[in-house]
């Protein structure tokens, strides 16, 4: 039974080629008549009730297969009423008297009614939605892959979320296309239905006359049997014309079509009611008043419950959604500030916050339709995620100090980043092989990575887009900005609270690593500095109990924490592998051996730890080593990494962030064995003669 139900519909396309050349008998018609009208309300309904059309992919191909069903159906019957004096079954014989009811004409002209209105509105605007939502679909294809692009390198989305997202574009394109090729077969089935249904007539009066008939009798019995069966034809047809219809119209939503008629029509009170007074107006002029009056009535009874409903909910108290409550003032400063404790809050400092110029504020605010809200809780998962700390909220207000279309970003309490955007404007990225002037904007420079841009308006997206530019709306320019600020300042944002809470967090799943660990062994401070170490160079700390094992196995030995911190990071070596390889391979430029016994030989232990001492010309010569190697490097790689030996490894990296602070530097301990190195380079410096 379960084999039989995977392949269901290779049977029952099967039967649909048997039902081409096999005569059925009228009871099997009847069935398979009624089992059409249901598959083709089960259909129409569907097409309701999703939210998005990826959710009902497999209707292009049901299309093609219920017109085959009804095509099949067609041919038996025809066969059953040509070659059975025209009765095709109870089904076709019921439609056919409930339709023509005595009127032979009355009944053609109502079928041939419905054929028309099937074939000249619903089949034709189906078919000429679905072909226009299949070119904007594939237009549209280049400028939603950019922005997937640039989401992910801003750190918005993952790469899985980006793999998604392109699938799902991909799934549009087919889909949409598909549709444009099978509303065809609606057109089509609507044409074929009048020439089966002529043949039927013709046909039925013929075979009637050539058995003796009287021209009466055979013009009632065929024309009967001619209309039922149209009727059980094309009311499927006219069901799954309109589900066709549905499905290229809809847009995804949140909800199904029900919902969303609801609450798209219930939004404006106001209408309600001005439409209830116009139907009044329609007595004047002759209408019958009691059915007019219960309308109008209706309409403005409507309008009064649903404003009374709009406003109970507006006036319910609204709840901060991101950063603590904050308490109103009361009328007289000096009143409020008698509480001391009133003053203790002007101490507190927020760990992030931004403010905004007025221009910016519909941006933030989420009465006015703005996201920005949900889109930092977003980056707080993401971020989560990937470097496996939770950030704290983010302070939001506006500033008068600012400019307009200003926003700054503080972190404990000072501007470490400022940007400008504008609010009705598109950021467009310029490629780097075109011309800058090729599009009409506003010069200025990305605010996160500091990318030669332009701000260009709405009626220029088409146009950049074919162009190859990347946009990006205001709102994606501020969240990118402020997530790399995070990203650059995380160990900032670490406190002990925040390695606290890591710490029974971790508890939860191995409460073993940390009972014998914290404090016995390593102190809730020894581990802060460590973990903002880390954070420092962008390693990742979601792996706590392998951070506090190595911790645990070597301080009893070792008290300095940036020594400490280069075990840890050794047995981190997967995660920092993976957070800095591509595909398999890691490019790097290496520091030669000469240059590494001069570091070495200039280390100065004392009793809080350890220090470089080496001459100033000899630091000059590395310094400007270093940074050729790596301009040369950002030519080929995104992310320059230089590798050293464990032993050298910290001591180079504080003397390189002096004067090239964003470049990456790794031991030969910290990187997977299953990685392939490339090395581009080696620095050294020219020898003495």
């Amino acid at each position: 039974m379960k084999k039989i139900f995977h392949n269901i519909v290779a049977i029952f396309v099967i039967i649909i080629v048997f039902l081409l050349i096999i005569p059925l008998p009228t009871q099997m018609l009847d069935f398979l008549f009624i089992t059409n009208l249901a598959l083709s309300f089960v259909i129409l309904l569907t097409t309701m009730y999703i939210q998005e059309p990826l959710e009902f992919s497999v209707f292009p191909s049901l299309l093609l297969i219920t017109t085959l069903f009804r095509l099949g159906l067609n041919v038996s019957s025809t066969r059953s009423i040509l070659s059975n004096s025209g009765y095709a079954g109870e089904v076709v014989k019921t439609f056919g008297s409930f339709v023509i009811g005595g009127n032979l004409a009355v009944g053609l002209v109502i079928f041939f009614i419905i054929v028309l209105v099937q074939f000249l509105v619903i089949t034709k605007g189906s078919e000429r939605v679905a072909e226009v939502s299949a070119r904007f679909t594939l237009d549209a294809m280049p400028g939603k892959q950019m922005a997937i692009d640039a989401d992910l390198s801003s750190g918005l989305i993952n790469e899985t979320q980006a793999r998604e997202r392109r699938t799902k574009i991909q799934r549009e394109a087919n889909f949409f296309g598909s549709m444009d090729g099978a509303s065809k077969f609606v057109k089509g089935d609507a044409t074929i239905s009048i020439v089966i249904t002529v043949i039927n007539l013709i046909g039925g009066i013929i075979v009637g006359m050539m058995h003796g008939g009287d021209i009466q009798t055979v013009m009632a019995t065929y024309s009967q049997s001619t209309v039922g069966d149209g009727l059980m034809s094309q009311i499927p047809a006219l069901l799954i014309s309109v589900a066709t219809g549905m499905i290229v119209t809809r847009t995804s939503s949140d909800s199904t079509l029900n919902e969303d008629v609801v609450k798209q029509f219930t939004r404006q009170p106001r209408v309600l009611f001005i439409s209830g007074l116009a139907m009044l107006c329609l007595i004047l002029i002759g209408f019958p008043p009691v059915q007019v009056i219960m309308l109008a009535a209706l309409l403005m009874v409507g309008s009064y419950m649903i404003n009374k409903k709009m406003k109970a909910q507006e006036s319910q108290p609204q709840l901060a959604v991101e950063g603590p409550p904050v308490k109103q003032e009361v009328t007289s400063d000096v009143e409020f500030y008698r509480n001391l404790d009133n003053v203790y809050n002007l101490l507190n400092v927020d760990p992030i916050g931004m403010e905004f110029g007025y221009s910016l504020l519909p941006l933030v605010d989420e009465k006015s339709g703005g996201n920005f809200v949900d889109r930092v809780v977003m980056f707080r998962k993401q971020f989560a995620d990937e470097m496996g700390m939770v950030i704290p909220f983010v302070r939001l207000q506006d500033s008068g100090q600012l400019n307009p279309n200003q926003y700054e970003i503080r972190i404990k309490g000072e501007s470490v980043a400022q940007g400008e955007v504008l609010i009705d404007h598109f950021l467009a990225l310029v490629p780097e092989d075109r011309p800058q002037d090729d599009i009409d904007g506003i010069d200025t420079v990305e605010p996160a990575f500091g990318m030669p841009a332009k701000w260009i308006s709405s009626d220029q997206k088409i146009k950049a887009e074919m162009a190859g530019y990347i946009l990006i709306d205001p709102t994606s320019v501020i969240i990118t900005h402020l997530s790399e600020v995070i990203r650059s300042h995380a160990d900032e944002l670490l406190n002990r609270q925040e390695v606290k809470n890591m710490i029974e967090n971790l508890k939860k799943v191995n409460s073993t690593v940390v009972d014998d660990t914290i404090p016995n062994i390593v102190s809730v401070g020894d581990l802060e500095k460590i973990l903002k170490n880390l954070l420092r160079e962008g390693v990742p700390i979601r792996d706590m109990e392998t951070i506090l094992e190595t911790m645990s196995d070597y301080s009893a030995t070792i008290k300095d924490t940036d020594i400490l911190t280069e075990y840890v990071r050794q047995s981190l070596r997967r995660v920092i592998t993976h957070r800095f390889a591509e595909a398999g391979q890691l490019k790097v430029v290496s520091l030669d051996a000469g240059v590494e016994n001069m570091i070495m030989g200039s280390v100065k232990k004392m009793d809080g730890g350890s220090y470089l001492s080496l001459e100033p010309d000899i630091i000059q010569q590395i310094a400007s080593s270093t940074t050729e190697k790596v301009n040369e490097m950002r030519k080929v790689v995104q992310t320059p990494i230089i590798l050293t030996s464990p032993v050298v490894r910290i001591y180079f990296k504080k003397l390189v962030d002096q004067f090239c602070p964003n470049v990456t530097v790794l031991s030969f301990n910290e990187i997977d064995p299953s990685v392939q190195i490339q090395a581009l380079g080696t620095i050294e410096i020219p020898k003495q003669e």
